[in-house]
């Protein structure tokens, strides 16, 4: 990244800071804290348990569904539906799970439109390259209006002004005119309630209720996103909305527990109102099964690369694909391999711990790190100089 971009994102972060330090130490949001900490343990501890019950809520509310091992997997679905409906335009929201699976690449290879509906997002995708997200809900922190304007200008053939206001209505008007056709929608999910098969999601624009009207509605969500309940899965996205945007909630949460339905003409039922005729989840594991319990903890609110002073030097360079600073690099061992590990970052950590004193949900990312670092010596990735010193001091002549 620029210094530019960097010294933008570092006052971006400090105004996230400043937002959410005055309701972290509130005692509602220190009830909460204890609450979610729980939540996640129990969930991941019997994700298998709660799997097979959100497969059951699944078929009572008429979502159809598929678990898949991998990205690929996932993908392959994907491009079923989209033939299946014709689609050449897709509507998608903001999600580190289509990151994850790189959609956006896979399907603009097949001549696809994929176009992003959140602001941050759209700027990104307007950049074309170095568009890296720098944080889960603020992906485009580290540009400024006058960075963000000549993007706008140069992508869309226009000549707004750096000014907010102006950008915001001009990339408004181009996404929706995009979107005139588009028949087919796909988001992420926040949560995911297993006793009543229903799925939050969480936004300030609005733009996913513009993805959740399409005709067909698909929803990608990794199978750590699964708790008990609706009451809890509603904790967890209240936490991260707390640590990510410094408010107790956010402007929209939608609940999704079906198909869009009416049974207002002599309680007959009929379907596609005004929302989606279908609702598809895609559970993704993508080594998930695998992967080290705490590293599944996350609520996805970008508090660790805030407060991680190697993240705030180097930018997204530390991280795997959205998974972004030491969690990211943890997680990238599991859904990748360790090569992919090694190279997102795996000795730039410090082990300072600030991640994990600045998680809501305490997850020990350090010292992750610090046992990843190991095992990956035992496989042969590990820094030049670190393989050098290894050397001259088993080569080291010695009497002892």
């Amino acid at each position: 990244m620029k210094n530019s971009e960097l010294e933008t994102m570092r006052k971006s972060f400090n105004t996230v800071k400043n937002r959410s330090n005055t309701l972290k130490d509130s005692p509602s949001t220190k009830r909460l804290i204890s609450r979610v900490c729980e939540i996640k343990k129990y969930s991941i501890e019997n994700n298998g348990e709660l799997l097979n019950q959100v497969c059951e809520s699944f078929k009572r509310n008429g979502i159809d569904f598929k678990i898949v091992e991998t990205a690929d997997d996932a993908l392959k679905i994907i491009d079923d539906l989209l033939v299946e409906y014709e689609c050449n335009t897709i509507a998608k929201s903001k999600s580190n799970t289509l990151g994850e699976i790189n959609l956006k690449d896979h399907l603009s290879n097949k001549n696809i439109d994929v176009v992003e509906t959140d602001l941050g997002d759209r700027i990104l995708q307007l950049k074309k390259m170095d568009n890296k997200p720098v944080h889960p809900t603020g992906p485009a922190s580290h540009l400024n209006v006058e960075n963000i304007a000549g993007i706008v200008n140069e992508s869309l053939k226009v000549n707004v002004n750096p000014v907010p206001k102006e950008i915001m209505e001009t990339v408004r008007h181009d996404v929706l005119k995009r979107l005139e056709n588009a028949n087919v929608g796909i988001s992420g999910a926040n949560a995911i309630a297993s006793e009543e098969g229903s799925l939050v999601m969480v936004h300030n624009e609005g733009n996913i209720s513009i993805v959740s009207l399409k005709d067909l509605h698909i929803i990608v969500a990794g199978i750590d996103k699964i708790v008990p309940t609706l009451e809890e899965a509603i904790s967890v996205v209240k936490l991260e909305t707390i640590f990510a945007t410094g408010n107790y909630v956010t402007s929209y949460m939608n609940v999704i527990s079906g198909p869009s339905k009416t049974a207002d003409i002599e309680k007959k039922l009929l379907k596609k109102m005004y929302g989606a005729e279908k609702v598809i989840v895609i559970l993704l594991d993508n080594g998930r099964s695998n992967a080290v319990p705490e590293c599944l903890y996350c609520i996805g609110c970008g508090n660790c690369v805030v407060h991680c002073p190697v993240y705030n030097a180097v930018g997204n360079e530390f991280g795997f694909n959205n998974y972004l600073g030491g969690r990211g690099v943890a997680m990238s061992k599991f859904i990748e391999d360790d090569e992919t590990c090694y190279d997102s970052g795996l000795y730039m950590c410090t082990l300072c711990g600030l991640c994990t004193l600045n998680c809501p949900v305490s997850i020990p990312t350090n010292e992750i790190i610090e046992n990843m670092r190991k095992l990956s010596t035992d496989v042969g990735f590990y820094p030049k100089a670190h393989g050098t010193i290894k050397d001259n001091v088993s080569h080291k002549d010695s009497p002892y």
